[in-house]
């Protein structure tokens, strides 16, 4: 009899340890469930203000292209040599692919352009300084909250012909909570025979 009795304790001993293991199995999967809940919306907000950045760079690629086309259009522009950006920090680089180069365009954050072409726009000459008044951190009509910048990049690798008639337009988005956005995009000067 006896016997029966400590083989009945054994058996509650298994059941409260199998109890729990499943209570603490399901709390692990509560938590998770409500870890996955509250960073979703956190996730979609992130990708909507990444999308809106995206779309002031677009809106700035729009304004951009327009202005060009009617400087090439009205005969103005034959090259886009006079427009290119060329300097990060003052200092000369940010066209230049070279791999030791660390101040090469696409090496540098989307935050770190943006914050250069406020700090140093190029007006040392006059076609330069009329792009770059139009088309430094513009505040979108509709919703100044977001904005665009749009510069020239030089795109002829080092040791390459020069061709001034094709060029990097790189316009950069920003929207709230700092959020950037890049969009480039490689442009030609059509020339007509």
């Amino acid at each position: 009899m006896n016997f029966s009795l400590c083989s009945n304790r054994k058996e509650d001993g298994v059941s409260l340890i199998i109890v729990i293991l499943v209570m603490a199995f399901m709390l692990v999967i509560g938590l998770l469930l409500i870890t996955i809940t509250s960073t979703g919306p956190g996730v979609a907000g992130n990708m909507r203000l990444q999308e809106q950045a995206f779309n002031a760079a677009e809106a700035g690629f729009d304004s951009a292209w327009r202005y060009l086309n009617s400087g090439i259009g009205a005969g103005g522009l034959n090259d886009f040599s006079p427009l290119y950006r060329t300097t990060y920090n003052g200092v000369s680089g940010l066209d230049n692919p070279d791999p030791l180069n660390p101040s090469y365009f696409r090496r540098l954050t989307d935050q770190q352009l943006w914050n250069d072409v406020i700090a140093h726009p190029d007006n040392s000459n006059p076609t330069v300084s009329a792009f770059y008044l139009n088309f430094t951190a513009q505040p979108m009509p509709d919703d100044s909250r977001f904005s665009y910048t749009c510069f020239l990049i030089n795109d002829e690798a080092a040791g390459m012909t020069a061709d001034h008639t094709d060029s990097i337009l790189v316009c950069i988005g920003r929207g709230p909570r700092n959020t950037f956005s890049r969009l480039e995009v490689t442009i030609q000067i059509q020339t007509h025979l």
